[in-house]
C-alpha cells in the first residue's frame, strides 16, 4: 500500500474515529482552530456532515478502519469528491502510546492521533471497493470464508462429539470434506439401531441411493451393515431427542455444503470474463476459490509498483528485531492481510505435491537431507508461499500465464540466452 504525501497547507484536516453507533470527528481549520463533535450513523447526520464539509475549504479526511462501520460514510464522501485517506491501525496504536505515554484508548483521543498522522504524512490511499468494482468479489470471497469456517466447525462437532457417542465406527468411512454422501447416510441412519432393524438386503435397498456413486457399492453397504451390528455406540433409540439433535447438526452441515457449492458457482459466473481470474488458475495449487480470494482481498494487483509492496500487503515480508549487539531471529511480519496470506499458503501446500513446477523444486531444495525436520518443513512452506505471492503478482502485472520452467538449462549448468533456446526449439 502506498503512502500518501501531499501538502496540507491551506487545507482543512478532518480525522474520523469510527464506531458502531457514534463517530468522533475532529476538524482542524487552516487557521489552527479545532472542533470536536460526535455524530451517529444515520442518514440525517450524514447529510448534515456533508453540508458542513461543503462549507469548508478543501479538506483532507482520514480515518482508521474499524470493522466495516466506516464503509457507508467513506463511500458517500468519495462519491461526493472528497479526498479520503486511511491510516494504519498499528500506526494509530504506536503513535497514541508515544504521544500520551499511556495505553489508555478512547474515541476523542484516537481522533487526535489520526489528525497528528495526517500532519506527518503517514496516510495511505483508500480504495473503496464499490468504486473499484470489487465489492461483489469481496463479498463472495468473505461469505465463502465464513461459510467454510462454519462448515468446518460443524464437521468437527460431528466427528468429535456425536460420532464417538452414537456410532464411533463410522468415522473410518469418512474420506474427504466434500463427500456429502457421508452426512446423508448418517442423517438417514444416525445410530446402529437404525440399520440393524433391517435385514442386510433391506438395508442395502434403503441405502442404495443415499451413498452416491461407488465402485463396489454392494460390498461397501455390506461392510456398513456388519459394522453396525458390532458397534460399541450408546444404546439409544433412533427417534430419541438426542438423535434428533444429531440429525439437526447433520442437516446444518449439508446446508452449509450446498451454500458453499452455490457460492462457487456464483464466483465462476461473476468472473467468467476476468482474465486475471483465469490467469491465476494457471498457477499450481490455485483453483477458483483461491483465485477469488486473491482478487477479493488484494483487488487490482497492478496498483502495487513492486512485488515487495505486495508481499508487505500480504504480511509475507521479513522483519528482524535488532538493537546494538543483539540480533533476533528473522520472521514473517504477519502485519498484512491474513486471508490473503492463508490463500497463498494453501496454494503452496498443494503445489509442492504436484509434479513439474518450480515451487516443488524450491521446497525440495529446502528440506533436502532432513525431510523429517518439522521446523525446516515449515520454513520451506513459508518460502514457497512467498514465492507463490511473488509469482502471482508478476503474472498479473505483466499479463502472462504461469510456465513451470521459464528456460531450459544446459548440462554445464549455465542458462542459455533466449536466442539459443529458440534456435534449439526450431532445429
Amino acid at each position: 500500500m502506498k503512502t500518501r504525501q501531499e501538502s496540507i497547507e491551506g487545507k482543512t484536516l478532518v480525522a474520523i474515529d469510527f464506531a458502531k453507533r457514534k463517530n468522533a470527528i475532529l476538524v482542524e481549520e487552516s487557521s489552527g482552530k479545532r472542533k470536536l463533535f460526535l455524530m451517529s450513523n444515520s442518514y440525517q447526520d450524514f447529510q448534515k456532515l456533508l453540508a458542513y464539509f461543503r462549507s469548508l475549504p478543501p479538506a483532507i479526511i482520514a480515518f482508521e478502519a474499524t470493522g466495516e462501520y466506516h464503509r457507508p460514510l467513506t463511500s458517500l464522501l468519495q462519491g461526493e469528491g472528497f479526498s479520503v485517506r486511511q491510516v494504519s491501525t498499528v500506526a494509530v496504536s504506536k503513535t497514541r502510546e508515544a504521544l500520551y505515554n499511556s495505553w489508555d484508548k478512547n474515541d476523542p483521543k484516537d481522533a487526535q492521533v489520526i489528525l497528528h498522522l495526517i500532519k506527518t504524512g503517514v496516510t495511505q490511499f483508500y480504495r473503496d471497493p464499490l468504486f473499484d468494482g470489487t465489492h461483489d468479489i469481496i463479498e463472495l470471497s468473505r461469505t465463502y470464508y465464513h461459510v467454510s469456517k462454519r462448515k468446518t466447525r460443524t464437521q468437527h462437532t460431528i466427528m468429535t462429539h456425536f460420532l464417538p457417542l452414537y456410532f464411533p465406527e463410522m468415522e473410518k468411512y469418512y474420506t474427504q470434506a466434500r463427500a456429502m454422501w457421508f452426512t446423508r447416510l448418517l442423517f438417514r441412519f444416525p445410530c446402529p439401531k437404525a440399520i440393524t432393524k433391517y435385514s442386510q438386503a433391506q438395508f442395502e435397498k434403503e441405502a442404495w441411493d443415499v451413498v452416491g456413486r461407488k465402485v463396489s457399492k454392494r460390498s461397501f453397504l455390506a461392510d456398513v451393515y456388519k459394522t453396525a451390528n458390532e458397534s460399541m455406540g450408546l444404546d439409544v433409540d433412533e427417534f430419541s431427542p438426542a438423535i434428533s439433535s444429531f440429525q439437526l447438526v447433520l442437516k446444518e452441515h449439508q446446508g452449509l455444503c450446498q451454500s458453499r457449492k452455490h457460492l462457487e458457482q456464483q464466483a465462476e459466473i461473476l468472473l467468467t470474463d476476468s482474465l486475471d481470474f483465469h490467469r491465476l488458475q494457471t498457477l499450481p495449487g490455485v483453483g477458483p476459490i483461491v483465485a477469488l480470494t486473491i482478487l477479493g482481498e488484494a483487488g487490482d494487483l497492478r496498483r502495487f509498483d513492486h512485488y515487495r509492496q505486495f508481499l508487505k500487503f500480504c504480511g509475507l515480508d521479513l522483519s528482524t528485531q535488532q538493537s546494538g549487539q543483539f540480533r533476533g531471529q528473522t520472521k514473517l511480519s504477519k502485519r498484512g492481510n491474513a486471508r490473503l496470506r492463508s490463500a497463498f499458503w494453501m496454494a503452496a501446500t498443494i503445489a509442492v505435491r504436484m509434479k513439474t513446477n518450480t515451487f516443488r523444486s524450491k521446497y525440495e531444495r529446502y528440506v533436502k537431507g532432513d525431510q523429517h525436520n518439522a521446523d525446516l518443513k515449515r520454513k520451506a512452506y513459508t518460502a514457497v508461499t512467498a514465492k507463490m505471492a511473488r509469482t502471482a503478482f508478476s503474472m498479473i502485472k505483466n499479463d502472462t500465464d504461469y510456465y513451470p520452467y521459464h528456460e531450459a538449462g544446459l548440462p554445464s549448468g549455465k542458462i542459455p540466452s533466449a536466442g539459443a533456446v529458440e534456435a534449439v526449439m526450431t532445429s
